[in-house]
């Protein structure tokens, strides 16, 4: 990492220099001084290190690539001691800066979620929530998972989420929500009951092994529980039964499909109270309204003359620019005083 070391160019470049000035130097004495290849790199060397010279070079010209010999010299070996010293300070003084750095972009963050274990399930969510452009913090206190974090430039914090100040550390105030995903049931536990206890109306979404952990994360108040092992095996299941219904499936959640994107319906976007044939969305936008999610549960399919009332959910499907005209369509409008 920068501020770690040496990086290859400032190696490469520190090299190149030495070898450049101890050649050009050797030539040059061995063309004014007219002596041997080694008693000219042996002069070159001696000017150069600064350890001082063993006679006068004779002439004026010999003078002048003495000169230059040395104030290279000075000029190379001080800009190698000048990278030494800037790698000690980083080492010794670095990483509590980095730290503060980070915590500083983090305090920045509003409706991020929060990413509570950094495993095999966490670093997959991670790259989902990348590729959505959606921002994250990973809260976890693994040295694994916190180099695999570095790694990809994720803000983190290290630490535990079942502890309020790293809970604090990680901006839950301001989170949208947060998935936990540690492979322990019990981790997990502690960690829905410290995030609901700081804020009951959080959004979060909790890895589950088993049928009974289950249930426990629910009771905790888990609003959604995802258990890999069940799902997986109902995957499976359905690509030896109906592969051609599970190929589709796939290809529409996968990143080559679709978008689909959930849009809040608010009084002040002008659509409360209308039909889907009404706002006329398919011919506006491209896309499509394939699920409406209102007070009594969700509704697949919905028709043209299904209508919107303040608070449904939309999910819109299309392309990234169809869903972009889809959420501007439903954005707040200004209200111009009479």
């Amino acid at each position: 990492m920068e501020g770690d070391g040496f990086t290859r160019r400032e190696v490469a470049v520190l090299i190149v220099g030495v070898s450049v000035l101890f050649v050009a130097g050797t030539l040059g004495f061995m063309r004014l001084l007219h002596e041997s290849w080694h008693a000219a790199l042996y002069r070159t060397i001696v000017s150069a290190s600064l350890t001082g010279l063993d006679t006068t070079p004779r002439g004026f010209g010999a003078e002048l690539l003495t000169i230059g010999v040395v104030l290279s010299g000075v000029a190379i070996f001080g800009y190698f001691a000048a990278q030494l010293f800037d790698s000690v300070a980083h080492n010794v003084f670095g990483g509590a800066w980095r730290e503060k750095k980070r915590q500083k972009m983090i305090d920045q963050l509003r409706d991020h979620i929060i990413l509570c274990g950094y495993g095999r399930v966490g670093r997959r969510a991670g790259e989902e929530l990348r590729e959505a452009g959606q921002p994250y913090v990973v809260l976890d206190f693994s040295e694994e998972a916190l180099a695999h974090a570095r790694e990809m430039n994720d803000l983190y914090v290290e630490g535990s989420g079942a502890e309020d100040e790293d809970l604090d550390k990680a901006g839950i105030e301001r989170a949208r929500g947060i998935i936990v995903a540690s492979d322990d049931d019990g981790d997990n536990l502690y960690i829905v009951l410290s995030a609901k206890a700081r804020r009951p109306d959080l959004n979060v979404i909790v890895r589950a092994s088993s049928e009974e952990a289950e249930r426990k994360l629910r009771l905790a108040g888990a609003d959604r529980v995802v258990t890999p092992y069940t799902t997986a095996g109902r995957v499976m299941a359905q690509m030896m039964i109906k592969p051609q219904v599970a190929s589709f499936l796939n290809a529409m959640t996968s990143s080559g499909g679709p978008s689909f994107e959930e849009i809040l319906v608010t009084a002040a976007c002008g659509a409360v109270g209308r039909t889907i044939g009404d706002l006329d969305i398919g011919s506006q936008t491209g896309a499509q309204i394939v699920a409406v999610r209102k007070a009594d549960g969700l509704e697949l399919r919905p028709t043209k003359d299904t209508v919107l009332d303040e608070s449904d959910v939309i999910v819109g499907a299309g392309s990234a620019e169809q869903i972009a005209k889809l959420e501007r369509m439903f954005e707040p409008r200004n209200v111009v005083a009479k």
